[in-house]
Protein backbone atom coordinates (compact mmCIF):
# COMPACT_ATOMS: atom_id res chain seq x y z
CA UNK A 1 0.00 0.00 0.00
CA UNK A 2 1.97 2.56 -1.04
CA UNK A 3 1.30 6.42 -0.33
CA UNK A 4 2.39 9.21 -3.12
CA UNK A 5 3.30 12.61 -1.70
CA UNK A 6 0.36 15.08 -3.06
CA UNK A 7 0.28 16.10 -6.21
CA UNK A 8 -1.10 20.06 -6.37
CA UNK A 9 -1.14 20.16 -10.42
CA UNK A 10 -3.20 16.53 -10.24
CA UNK A 11 -7.04 18.32 -10.54
CA UNK A 12 -5.55 21.18 -11.79
CA UNK A 13 -6.82 20.70 -15.64
CA UNK A 14 -8.30 17.41 -17.27
CA UNK A 15 -5.21 16.63 -18.98
CA UNK A 16 -3.07 16.84 -15.71
CA UNK A 17 -4.96 14.59 -14.45
CA UNK A 18 -5.20 12.20 -17.66
CA UNK A 19 -1.38 11.65 -18.23
CA UNK A 20 -1.23 10.81 -13.46
CA UNK A 21 -3.94 8.00 -14.94
CA UNK A 22 -1.77 6.90 -18.12
CA UNK A 23 1.17 6.69 -15.94
CA UNK A 24 -0.73 4.82 -13.54
CA UNK A 25 -2.14 2.18 -16.45
CA UNK A 26 1.61 1.80 -18.09
CA UNK A 27 3.03 0.83 -15.13
CA UNK A 28 -0.20 -1.59 -14.23
CA UNK A 29 0.49 -3.13 -17.50
CA UNK A 30 4.55 -3.28 -17.07
CA UNK A 31 3.68 -5.35 -13.32
CA UNK A 32 0.81 -7.33 -14.91
CA UNK A 33 -1.33 -6.69 -12.10
CA UNK A 34 -4.08 -4.28 -12.00
CA UNK A 35 -4.15 -1.52 -9.17
CA UNK A 36 -6.51 0.83 -6.96
CA UNK A 37 -5.49 4.18 -7.45
CA UNK A 38 -6.93 6.25 -4.34
CA UNK A 39 -6.78 10.13 -4.99
CA UNK A 40 -7.23 12.57 -1.68
CA UNK A 41 -7.68 16.53 -1.84
CA UNK A 42 -9.13 19.01 0.18
CA UNK A 43 -12.18 21.38 -1.62
CA UNK A 44 -13.35 24.16 0.07
CA UNK A 45 -16.22 22.81 2.52
CA UNK A 46 -19.89 21.26 1.05
CA UNK A 47 -22.29 19.24 2.89
CA UNK A 48 -21.95 15.77 2.48
CA UNK A 49 -25.82 14.89 2.42
CA UNK A 50 -26.04 17.11 -0.35
CA UNK A 51 -23.48 16.04 -2.21
CA UNK A 52 -25.46 12.35 -1.65
CA UNK A 53 -28.71 13.60 -2.89
CA UNK A 54 -27.05 15.60 -5.82
CA UNK A 55 -25.22 12.24 -7.39
CA UNK A 56 -26.26 9.09 -5.73
CA UNK A 57 -27.60 6.68 -7.85
CA UNK A 58 -30.04 4.05 -6.47
CA UNK A 59 -28.71 1.56 -8.96
CA UNK A 60 -25.40 1.76 -6.53
CA UNK A 61 -24.03 0.80 -3.39
CA UNK A 62 -24.04 3.73 -1.25
CA UNK A 63 -23.45 5.01 2.31
CA UNK A 64 -24.18 7.77 4.44
CA UNK A 65 -23.16 8.02 8.53
CA UNK A 66 -23.06 11.45 9.81
CA UNK A 67 -22.74 12.39 13.86
CA UNK A 68 -22.61 15.40 16.02
CA UNK A 69 -20.59 15.22 19.47
CA UNK A 70 -22.50 17.73 21.22
CA UNK A 71 -22.47 18.62 25.04
CA UNK A 72 -25.14 16.77 27.13
CA UNK A 73 -28.41 18.42 27.40
CA UNK A 74 -27.85 20.28 23.95
CA UNK A 75 -30.21 20.08 21.28
CA UNK A 76 -29.60 21.97 17.74
CA UNK A 77 -32.97 23.58 16.49
CA UNK A 78 -31.15 23.73 12.64
CA UNK A 79 -27.95 22.05 12.83
CA UNK A 80 -25.28 23.11 10.31
CA UNK A 81 -21.88 21.72 9.05
CA UNK A 82 -20.14 24.80 10.60
CA UNK A 83 -19.74 23.29 13.53
CA UNK A 84 -16.48 21.97 14.31
CA UNK A 85 -18.68 19.22 16.37
CA UNK A 86 -19.87 17.58 13.26
CA UNK A 87 -18.29 14.72 11.48
CA UNK A 88 -20.30 13.45 7.51
CA UNK A 89 -18.96 10.82 5.55
CA UNK A 90 -21.11 10.28 1.94
CA UNK A 91 -19.98 7.09 0.26
CA UNK A 92 -21.10 6.96 -3.24
CA UNK A 93 -21.29 3.67 -5.97
CA UNK A 94 -18.82 0.88 -5.53
CA UNK A 95 -14.91 0.71 -7.09
CA UNK A 96 -14.67 -2.68 -5.46
CA UNK A 97 -17.05 -4.74 -3.01
CA UNK A 98 -17.34 -7.90 -1.36
CA UNK A 99 -21.25 -9.27 -0.28
CA UNK A 100 -20.60 -12.59 1.37
CA UNK A 101 -22.66 -14.49 3.80
CA UNK A 102 -22.14 -17.30 6.61
CA UNK A 103 -21.04 -17.31 10.21
CA UNK A 104 -17.10 -16.43 9.01
CA UNK A 105 -18.40 -13.30 7.66
CA UNK A 106 -16.36 -10.78 9.48
CA UNK A 107 -12.97 -12.48 8.59
CA UNK A 108 -14.16 -12.76 5.32
CA UNK A 109 -14.67 -8.63 5.48
CA UNK A 110 -11.44 -8.78 6.86
CA UNK A 111 -10.01 -10.44 4.20
CA UNK A 112 -11.25 -8.27 1.20
CA UNK A 113 -10.27 -5.15 3.02
CA UNK A 114 -6.15 -6.54 3.61
CA UNK A 115 -6.31 -7.79 0.21
CA UNK A 116 -7.39 -4.52 -1.90
CA UNK A 117 -5.00 -2.84 0.24
CA UNK A 118 -2.40 -4.91 -0.75
CA UNK A 119 -3.25 -3.54 -4.39
CA UNK A 120 -3.65 0.36 -3.71
CA UNK A 121 -1.64 3.11 -4.18
CA UNK A 122 -2.58 6.39 -2.34
CA UNK A 123 -2.08 9.52 -3.35
CA UNK A 124 -2.86 12.81 -1.65
CA UNK A 125 -2.63 14.46 1.14
CA UNK A 126 -3.26 11.67 3.36
CA UNK A 127 -3.22 13.80 6.92
CA UNK A 128 -6.29 15.62 6.09
CA UNK A 129 -9.25 14.14 7.76
CA UNK A 130 -11.03 11.15 6.74
CA UNK A 131 -8.30 11.07 3.58
CA UNK A 132 -7.10 7.41 2.29
CA UNK A 133 -9.38 4.72 1.10
CA UNK A 134 -12.68 3.84 3.31
CA UNK A 135 -14.16 0.88 2.92
CA UNK A 136 -17.93 0.85 3.81
CA UNK A 137 -20.04 -2.11 6.18
CA UNK A 138 -23.21 -3.21 6.46
CA UNK A 139 -24.10 -6.63 8.54
CA UNK A 140 -27.13 -7.72 9.12
CA UNK A 141 -28.23 -9.00 12.49
CA UNK A 142 -27.71 -12.67 11.88
CA UNK A 143 -25.41 -14.86 9.67
CA UNK A 144 -28.11 -16.35 7.68
CA UNK A 145 -31.61 -15.20 6.06
CA UNK A 146 -34.54 -17.23 6.40
CA UNK A 147 -36.33 -15.04 3.99
CA UNK A 148 -35.66 -16.52 0.08
CA UNK A 149 -35.33 -12.92 -1.71
CA UNK A 150 -33.15 -11.12 1.01
CA UNK A 151 -32.57 -7.38 0.48
CA UNK A 152 -29.15 -7.14 2.27
CA UNK A 153 -27.03 -10.07 2.22
CA UNK A 154 -25.01 -10.77 5.85
CA UNK A 155 -22.55 -8.64 4.67
CA UNK A 156 -21.69 -6.16 2.39
CA UNK A 157 -18.49 -4.17 1.94
CA UNK A 158 -17.26 -1.61 -0.46
CA UNK A 159 -14.79 0.82 -1.32
CA UNK A 160 -16.56 3.81 -2.91
CA UNK A 161 -16.07 5.46 -5.96
CA UNK A 162 -16.22 8.66 -4.46
CA UNK A 163 -15.95 9.76 -0.97
CA UNK A 164 -16.55 13.48 0.40
CA UNK A 165 -16.29 14.49 4.27
CA UNK A 166 -16.36 16.91 6.42
CA UNK A 167 -14.82 16.86 9.62
CA UNK A 168 -13.05 19.57 11.49
CA UNK A 169 -13.78 22.70 8.94
CA UNK A 170 -12.33 20.37 6.41
CA UNK A 171 -13.60 18.87 3.28
CA UNK A 172 -12.01 16.17 2.03
CA UNK A 173 -13.16 14.17 -1.34
CA UNK A 174 -11.05 10.61 -1.87
CA UNK A 175 -11.72 9.14 -5.48
CA UNK A 176 -11.14 5.49 -5.89
CA UNK A 177 -10.76 3.82 -9.62
CA UNK A 178 -9.38 0.38 -10.69
CA UNK A 179 -6.90 0.61 -13.25
CA UNK A 180 -6.51 -2.18 -15.61
CA UNK A 181 -5.31 -2.73 -19.55
CA UNK A 182 -9.45 -2.60 -20.32
CA UNK A 183 -9.88 0.56 -18.78
CA UNK A 184 -11.00 3.21 -21.23
CA UNK A 185 -9.06 6.57 -19.96
CA UNK A 186 -10.82 9.41 -21.87
CA UNK A 187 -14.21 7.95 -20.57
CA UNK A 188 -12.75 7.47 -16.94
CA UNK A 189 -10.54 11.04 -16.84
CA UNK A 190 -14.64 12.61 -18.09
CA UNK A 191 -16.24 11.22 -15.49
CA UNK A 192 -13.73 11.72 -12.35
CA UNK A 193 -13.35 15.44 -14.14
CA UNK A 194 -16.87 16.34 -14.39
CA UNK A 195 -17.88 14.38 -10.82
CA UNK A 196 -15.27 16.31 -9.04
CA UNK A 197 -16.59 19.78 -10.26
CA UNK A 198 -20.28 18.42 -10.05
CA UNK A 199 -18.76 18.23 -6.36
CA UNK A 200 -17.02 21.77 -6.01
CA UNK A 201 -20.35 23.29 -7.18
CA UNK A 202 -22.60 21.71 -4.76
CA UNK A 203 -23.64 24.89 -2.43
CA UNK A 204 -27.59 24.67 -2.06
CA UNK A 205 -29.02 23.91 1.06
CA UNK A 206 -31.67 21.05 1.64
CA UNK A 207 -35.65 22.41 1.87
CA UNK A 208 -38.03 19.80 2.82
CA UNK A 209 -40.85 19.59 0.14
CA UNK A 210 -44.24 21.92 1.13
CA UNK A 211 -45.55 18.94 0.86
CA UNK A 212 -47.53 17.16 4.17
CA UNK A 213 -48.80 13.98 3.48
CA UNK A 214 -48.89 12.21 6.92
CA UNK A 215 -52.87 11.94 6.89
CA UNK A 216 -52.48 9.82 4.33
CA UNK A 217 -49.89 7.39 5.01
CA UNK A 218 -51.80 3.83 5.90
CA UNK A 219 -49.88 1.98 9.06
CA UNK A 220 -49.75 -1.34 10.19
CA UNK A 221 -48.36 -3.76 12.78
CA UNK A 222 -46.25 -6.24 10.88
CA UNK A 223 -47.24 -8.64 13.61
CA UNK A 224 -50.16 -7.12 16.32
CA UNK A 225 -49.36 -6.12 19.57
CA UNK A 226 -50.75 -8.89 20.98
CA UNK A 227 -48.54 -10.78 19.97
CA UNK A 228 -45.86 -9.04 20.68
CA UNK A 229 -46.95 -8.64 24.46
CA UNK A 230 -47.71 -12.26 24.08
CA UNK A 231 -44.05 -12.92 23.30
CA UNK A 232 -42.77 -10.78 25.95
CA UNK A 233 -44.90 -13.29 28.69
CA UNK A 234 -42.81 -15.92 26.58
CA UNK A 235 -39.78 -14.86 27.62
CA UNK A 236 -40.30 -13.62 31.25
CA UNK A 237 -41.39 -17.16 31.63
CA UNK A 238 -37.85 -18.38 29.90
CA UNK A 239 -35.85 -15.78 32.77
CA UNK A 240 -38.38 -17.37 35.43
CA UNK A 241 -37.10 -20.47 34.79
CA UNK A 242 -33.14 -19.91 34.12
CA UNK A 243 -32.96 -20.21 30.78
CA UNK A 244 -33.01 -16.88 29.74
CA UNK A 245 -31.61 -13.96 31.66
CA UNK A 246 -32.14 -11.07 29.54
CA UNK A 247 -33.74 -11.04 25.75
CA UNK A 248 -34.26 -7.99 23.35
CA UNK A 249 -37.38 -8.48 21.83
CA UNK A 250 -38.47 -6.21 18.44
CA UNK A 251 -41.70 -4.65 17.18
CA UNK A 252 -41.83 -4.03 13.93
CA UNK A 253 -45.04 -1.59 11.71
CA UNK A 254 -44.88 -1.29 8.06
CA UNK A 255 -45.94 2.11 6.55
CA UNK A 256 -47.64 2.69 3.17
CA UNK A 257 -47.23 6.08 1.76
CA UNK A 258 -48.99 7.20 -1.71
CA UNK A 259 -45.92 9.20 -2.62
CA UNK A 260 -42.30 7.33 -2.45
CA UNK A 261 -40.61 8.31 0.73
CA UNK A 262 -37.30 10.44 -0.16
CA UNK A 263 -33.96 9.20 1.81
CA UNK A 264 -32.35 12.41 1.99
CA UNK A 265 -35.21 14.40 3.03
CA UNK A 266 -35.95 11.76 6.09
CA UNK A 267 -32.26 12.14 6.77
CA UNK A 268 -32.25 15.68 6.85
CA UNK A 269 -35.57 15.54 9.40
CA UNK A 270 -33.27 13.36 12.07
CA UNK A 271 -30.94 15.93 12.04
CA UNK A 272 -33.38 18.30 13.38
CA UNK A 273 -35.42 15.79 15.46
CA UNK A 274 -32.41 13.79 16.95
CA UNK A 275 -28.52 15.96 16.53
CA UNK A 276 -27.42 13.54 18.95
CA UNK A 277 -27.42 10.18 17.36
CA UNK A 278 -25.77 8.51 14.93
CA UNK A 279 -27.62 9.30 10.97
CA UNK A 280 -26.93 6.71 8.67
CA UNK A 281 -28.29 5.37 5.69
CA UNK A 282 -26.85 2.19 3.43
CA UNK A 283 -28.86 1.57 0.13
CA UNK A 284 -27.71 -2.23 -1.72
CA UNK A 285 -28.05 -1.28 -5.15
CA UNK A 286 -31.69 -2.71 -5.73
CA UNK A 287 -33.61 0.54 -4.92
CA UNK A 288 -33.55 -0.20 -1.21
CA UNK A 289 -32.58 1.71 1.43
CA UNK A 290 -31.85 1.22 5.27
CA UNK A 291 -31.43 4.26 7.38
CA UNK A 292 -31.86 5.32 10.85
CA UNK A 293 -30.88 7.31 13.80
CA UNK A 294 -29.02 5.34 16.50
CA UNK A 295 -28.45 6.81 19.88
CA UNK A 296 -25.56 3.43 20.51
CA UNK A 297 -22.24 2.98 19.40
CA UNK A 298 -20.99 -0.22 18.99
CA UNK A 299 -17.12 0.52 18.78
CA UNK A 300 -14.94 3.23 17.59
CA UNK A 301 -10.85 2.62 16.78
CA UNK A 302 -8.80 5.65 16.72
CA UNK A 303 -4.78 5.37 16.66
CA UNK A 304 -5.68 2.01 18.51
CA UNK A 305 -7.91 3.60 21.11
CA UNK A 306 -10.79 1.80 21.16
CA UNK A 307 -13.94 3.49 22.53
CA UNK A 308 -17.58 1.54 22.86
CA UNK A 309 -20.81 1.47 25.60
CA UNK A 310 -22.83 -0.50 27.19
CA UNK A 311 -26.45 1.15 26.75
CA UNK A 312 -29.18 -0.32 28.09
CA UNK A 313 -32.36 0.81 30.59
CA UNK A 314 -35.01 3.21 29.40
CA UNK A 315 -36.74 6.33 30.23
CA UNK A 316 -38.96 8.87 28.47
CA UNK A 317 -38.32 12.21 29.00
CA UNK A 318 -40.40 14.56 30.67
CA UNK A 319 -42.62 17.58 29.58
CA UNK A 320 -41.16 19.67 31.68
CA UNK A 321 -37.82 20.16 33.81
CA UNK A 322 -39.13 18.66 37.09
CA UNK A 323 -40.99 15.46 35.56
CA UNK A 324 -37.84 14.91 33.16
CA UNK A 325 -35.67 15.07 36.73
CA UNK A 326 -38.21 12.98 38.38
CA UNK A 327 -37.78 10.33 35.58
CA UNK A 328 -34.49 10.17 35.61
CA UNK A 329 -34.29 9.92 39.27
CA UNK A 330 -36.37 7.06 38.31
CA UNK A 331 -34.44 5.50 36.18
CA UNK A 332 -31.05 5.72 37.94
CA UNK A 333 -32.95 4.06 41.11
CA UNK A 334 -34.47 1.48 39.32
CA UNK A 335 -33.44 -1.91 39.75
CA UNK A 336 -34.74 -3.71 36.80
CA UNK A 337 -33.21 -0.80 33.91
CA UNK A 338 -30.35 -1.38 36.37
CA UNK A 339 -29.90 -5.53 36.33
CA UNK A 340 -30.74 -4.85 32.56
CA UNK A 341 -27.59 -2.30 32.11
CA UNK A 342 -25.32 -4.42 34.34
CA UNK A 343 -25.82 -7.19 32.31
CA UNK A 344 -24.61 -5.42 29.22
CA UNK A 345 -21.52 -4.19 31.09
CA UNK A 346 -20.59 -7.26 32.21
CA UNK A 347 -20.70 -9.01 28.99
CA UNK A 348 -18.88 -5.95 26.86
CA UNK A 349 -16.01 -6.37 28.98
CA UNK A 350 -16.10 -10.40 29.45
CA UNK A 351 -16.00 -10.00 25.19
CA UNK A 352 -13.20 -7.57 25.24
CA UNK A 353 -11.06 -9.29 28.08
CA UNK A 354 -11.55 -12.78 25.22
CA UNK A 355 -9.41 -10.85 22.79
CA UNK A 356 -6.73 -9.92 25.29
CA UNK A 357 -7.82 -6.32 26.02
CA UNK A 358 -8.61 -4.30 29.47
CA UNK A 359 -11.56 -2.72 29.41
CA UNK A 360 -11.43 0.22 31.44
CA UNK A 361 -15.02 1.41 32.51
CA UNK A 362 -15.88 4.72 32.99
CA UNK A 363 -18.82 5.94 35.42
CA UNK A 364 -22.65 5.53 34.97
CA UNK A 365 -23.79 8.22 33.37
CA UNK A 366 -27.35 9.34 31.46
CA UNK A 367 -27.65 9.68 27.83
CA UNK A 368 -30.19 12.03 27.99
CA UNK A 369 -31.43 12.53 23.82
CA UNK A 370 -34.28 14.41 22.81
CA UNK A 371 -37.25 12.03 23.46
CA UNK A 372 -35.55 9.41 25.23
CA UNK A 373 -32.66 8.67 28.11
CA UNK A 374 -30.68 5.51 28.68
CA UNK A 375 -28.01 4.37 31.57
CA UNK A 376 -25.01 4.56 29.22
CA UNK A 377 -21.12 3.60 30.64
CA UNK A 378 -18.69 4.27 28.02
CA UNK A 379 -15.66 2.09 27.93
CA UNK A 380 -11.48 2.30 26.48
CA UNK A 381 -9.50 -0.26 25.81
CA UNK A 382 -5.57 -0.12 24.24
CA UNK A 383 -5.78 -2.43 21.04
CA UNK A 384 -2.43 -4.16 19.65
CA UNK A 385 -1.59 -3.95 16.55
CA UNK A 386 -2.50 -7.55 15.72
CA UNK A 387 -6.27 -7.16 16.76
CA UNK A 388 -8.29 -5.97 14.18
CA UNK A 389 -11.31 -3.71 14.62
CA UNK A 390 -13.58 -6.64 12.63
CA UNK A 391 -12.59 -8.91 15.01
CA UNK A 392 -13.61 -6.96 18.24
CA UNK A 393 -17.06 -6.44 16.10
CA UNK A 394 -17.08 -9.95 15.85
CA UNK A 395 -16.64 -10.76 19.58
CA UNK A 396 -19.24 -8.17 20.52
CA UNK A 397 -21.62 -8.53 17.96
CA UNK A 398 -24.93 -9.23 18.89
CA UNK A 399 -23.99 -7.43 22.60
CA UNK A 400 -27.20 -7.98 25.16
CA UNK A 401 -28.30 -4.58 24.45
CA UNK A 402 -30.00 -6.00 20.64
CA UNK A 403 -29.68 -9.15 21.57
CA UNK A 404 -29.81 -10.91 25.27
CA UNK A 405 -28.32 -13.72 28.03
CA UNK A 406 -26.93 -16.11 27.44
CA UNK A 407 -26.64 -14.82 23.54
CA UNK A 408 -27.40 -17.52 21.54
CA UNK A 409 -30.67 -19.03 23.51
CA UNK A 410 -31.66 -15.59 23.52
CA UNK A 411 -31.05 -15.41 19.77
CA UNK A 412 -32.96 -18.57 19.61
CA UNK A 413 -35.60 -16.88 21.05
CA UNK A 414 -35.93 -14.22 18.88
CA UNK A 415 -35.77 -16.27 15.77
CA UNK A 416 -38.89 -18.06 17.31
CA UNK A 417 -40.98 -15.01 18.67
CA UNK A 418 -40.52 -11.93 15.77
CA UNK A 419 -42.45 -11.94 13.08
CA UNK A 420 -39.96 -10.78 10.45
CA UNK A 421 -36.76 -11.15 9.16
CA UNK A 422 -34.25 -8.47 10.96
CA UNK A 423 -32.04 -7.79 7.98
CA UNK A 424 -30.15 -5.31 8.98
CA UNK A 425 -31.79 -4.11 12.19
CA UNK A 426 -29.87 -3.70 15.28
CA UNK A 427 -26.73 -4.66 13.18
CA UNK A 428 -22.97 -3.35 12.71
CA UNK A 429 -23.08 -0.80 10.39
CA UNK A 430 -19.94 1.64 10.39
CA UNK A 431 -16.76 2.14 8.73
CA UNK A 432 -13.27 0.75 8.61
CA UNK A 433 -10.06 3.25 6.82
CA UNK A 434 -6.54 2.40 5.47
CA UNK A 435 -5.02 2.62 8.64
CA UNK A 436 -7.54 0.24 10.66
CA UNK A 437 -8.99 2.91 12.71
CA UNK A 438 -13.02 3.09 12.24
CA UNK A 439 -16.44 3.76 13.57
CA UNK A 440 -19.67 1.47 13.62
CA UNK A 441 -22.73 2.15 14.96
CA UNK A 442 -25.76 -0.37 15.94
CA UNK A 443 -28.67 -0.05 13.53
CA UNK A 444 -31.19 0.72 15.94
CA UNK A 445 -34.13 2.88 15.65
CA UNK A 446 -34.40 2.44 12.10
CA UNK A 447 -36.52 1.87 8.80
CA UNK A 448 -35.92 -0.31 5.37
CA UNK A 449 -37.29 1.80 2.46
CA UNK A 450 -38.08 1.01 -0.41
CA UNK A 451 -40.52 3.11 -2.91
CA UNK A 452 -43.67 3.96 -1.27
CA UNK A 453 -43.36 1.33 1.50
CA UNK A 454 -40.97 1.45 4.99
CA UNK A 455 -40.90 -0.99 7.82
CA UNK A 456 -39.97 0.37 11.31
CA UNK A 457 -38.06 -1.21 13.81
CA UNK A 458 -38.04 -0.76 17.52
CA UNK A 459 -37.41 -3.37 20.05
CA UNK A 460 -37.04 -3.35 24.12
CA UNK A 461 -34.52 -5.77 26.08
CA UNK A 462 -36.73 -8.19 28.46
CA UNK A 463 -35.42 -8.85 32.16
CA UNK A 464 -36.96 -10.15 35.29
CA UNK A 465 -39.36 -7.25 36.50
CA UNK A 466 -40.43 -5.95 32.82
CA UNK A 467 -44.26 -5.97 32.01
CA UNK A 468 -45.64 -6.57 29.03
CA UNK A 469 -47.31 -3.33 28.73
CA UNK A 470 -44.42 -0.93 29.42
CA UNK A 471 -42.40 -2.66 26.94
CA UNK A 472 -44.82 -2.44 24.23
CA UNK A 473 -45.48 1.32 25.65
CA UNK A 474 -41.47 2.07 24.81
CA UNK A 475 -40.82 0.60 21.66
CA UNK A 476 -44.13 2.25 20.35
CA UNK A 477 -42.13 5.62 21.69
CA UNK A 478 -39.09 4.66 19.49
CA UNK A 479 -41.12 3.79 16.69
CA UNK A 480 -43.23 7.51 16.21
CA UNK A 481 -39.89 9.37 16.87
CA UNK A 482 -38.50 7.78 13.53
CA UNK A 483 -42.53 8.09 12.11
CA UNK A 484 -41.70 11.55 12.70
CA UNK A 485 -39.36 11.84 9.74
CA UNK A 486 -39.85 10.05 7.29
CA UNK A 487 -42.59 12.77 6.17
Amino acid sequence: MPVTPYCKNLFQSRRDLHQFLLACQQESLEKDHPRIISISLEIEPVDPLIVFDQIAQTNQLNFYIEKRDLPQNTYSDAPNLDSKSVSGIAAIGSAIDLQVGGCNRFQAAKEFIHSVLSDTVIVGDSHLPLAGPHFFCGFTFFDNCFEPDFLFPAATVFLPKWQVSYQKNCCTVVANLAIHSEINLESTTDDLWQTLQTIRSTHYQLLNPNLNHRELLRKQDVADTHHFEQAVLAALNSIQNHVLNKVVLAHAIDIVSPLPFHLVHSIHNLRHLHPDCYLFAISNGKGQHFMGASPERLISLRNRQLLTDALAGSAPRGKTTCEDAFLANNLLNSNKEMHEHQVVLEFITRQLCHLGLTPQPSPLRLLQLSNIQHLQTPIQARVPAGIHLLDAIAELHPTPAVAGVPRDIACEHIRQYEAFERSLYAAPIGWVDHQGNGEFAVGIRSALIDGCHARLYAGAGIVAGSAPERELAEVQLKLQALLAALV
